[in-house]
């Protein structure tokens, strides 16, 4: 199906984009409640799996930070290609993974594939869509992670709890294979201006350099920074208050993120939409402002989770209502030829905030509780709003 001038529909397009992120975000997410199983059946210590996890963050963000550059050279379709293809054979090594150090190695080959498509796929969609569509389009490609969490969790912990836990990776995979035919299919390389060096170390640290002296690239990545620490406050130790504070149950818990789940596929393409006609930067300090407010009265409001589920559907409404226009937002701040670059280092960067807001999130909850993680989860809002109002453009003009 082509709009009858040879390029394929958007539906298509976005299709696919959508289900190479839902298949990245359902075998990332997975890993946490199945992570009883995996230690069953490798008879292996949940906490010595620990390293798992840490191997496939630290590998995302490794190659993360190659792998945009030579997207800048080489285009985002073949890197794309290139992500979808490594992760469906990782995926589907997970069935030969019969020990602690097999397993990670299949861990660590997954998270280098999606170092590669990790900042491929936003600056596709600033490559291909033009600017008055990005948020609208943003908005839907993201909203496949909230799908993970809503669809592919529930399914994937029921594959794992009936047949064991390498089937859910084989079915992504095979969700995974299924994206890799619809880009190759589907999607044209975009006609960008991409760069001609020849990639070696010099080529990838003169191109950083040159990026980070763009002073609003360097901010948005400082943003993107804050915007993952302040999930991670907030988030990490949420459910562990609603258990030990107000009464809630594992089942609960995992409704209550399905909710939250739901929130952020209703609000991200409408937000996305909405950016396209108002401007970006208003919508992300808005959901900025929103977020903070939210997230300081959580604890105050919460009385049980009758009280929980309108809160944190309001607060994943106010994170997707940030999120699509402000990679839409990133994305326009540099040339077509440092795109790649940009996304890839703030995704890298964003894993690095995100690791930070769990040490500060553990130390906040151990010395005052949920109300002190809450309280700077509402603070950093703050501060990402500050930068944004401070030192970041508009990039779209109604």
């Amino acid at each position: 199906m082509s709009r009858g001038d040879g390029r394929p529909h958007p539906a298509l397009v976005l299709a696919a984009l959508w289900l190479l992120v839902f298949a990245v975000a359902s075998q990332t997410m997975i890993l946490a409640p199945i992570l009883p199983r995996i230690a069953e059946q490798l008879r292996v210590s949940e906490a010595r799996l620990s390293v798992v996890a840490t191997g496939y963050a630290v590998a995302v963000a490794a190659v993360a930070v190659v792998a945009g550059p030579v997207s800048d050279r080489y285009g985002r379709r073949r890197m794309l290609l290139a992500g979808a293809g490594a992760m469906t054979v990782a995926l589907a090594g997970h069935l030969l993974a019969r020990g602690l150090g097999s397993l990670l190695a299949a861990r660590v080959l997954t998270g280098a594939a999606g170092g590669v498509l990790t900042g491929a796929t936003g600056a596709y969609i600033a490559d291909y869509f033009p600017p008055e569509r990005r948020g609208w389009a943003n908005g839907w490609v993201m909203s496949g992670m909230a799908a993970g969490q809503v669809l592919g969790i529930p399914l994937g912990s029921l594959l794992a709890a009936r047949w064991g836990f390498r089937l859910p990776f084989l079915a992504f995979a095979g969700a995974m294979a299924l994206a890799f035919l619809m880009v190759w299919a589907f999607l044209p390389q975009p006609e960008v201006e991409l760069r001609r060096d020849r990639v070696t170390p010099r080529y990838l640290a003169a191109h950083y350099r040159h990026l980070l002296e763009n002073r609003a690239a360097s901010v948005s990545i400082a943003v993107q920074t804050g915007i993952f620490l302040a999930t991670s406050l907030y988030v990490l130790y949420l459910p562990t208050w609603l258990e030990a504070a107000r009464g809630a149950d594992a089942d609960g818990v995992a409704l209550l993120f399905a909710v939250g789940g739901v929130a952020t596929v209703v609000a991200g393409p409408a937000a996305g939409r909405l950016s396209d006609r108002v401007g970006r930067r208003r919508l992300v300090l808005a959901g900025s402002f929103a977020m903070a407010a939210v997230m300081l009265a959580t604890p105050w409001l919460v009385r049980g989770m009758a009280t929980a589920f309108p809160v944190f559907f309001a607060a994943m409404a106010m994170m997707a209502a940030r999120a699509a226009p402000f990679q839409a937002l990133q994305a326009e701040l540099v040339p077509d030829g440092q795109r790649g670059a940009l996304m890839s280092l703030s995704m890298a960067a964003g894993q690095a905030g995100a690791g930070i807001g769990g040490a500060i999130a553990g130390a906040a909850y151990a010395f005052s509780g949920y109300p002190a993680t809450a309280a700077l989860a509402a603070a950093a809002s703050l501060a990402i709003a500050l930068l944004v109002w401070r030192a970041l453009p508009e990039t779209r003009r109604a």
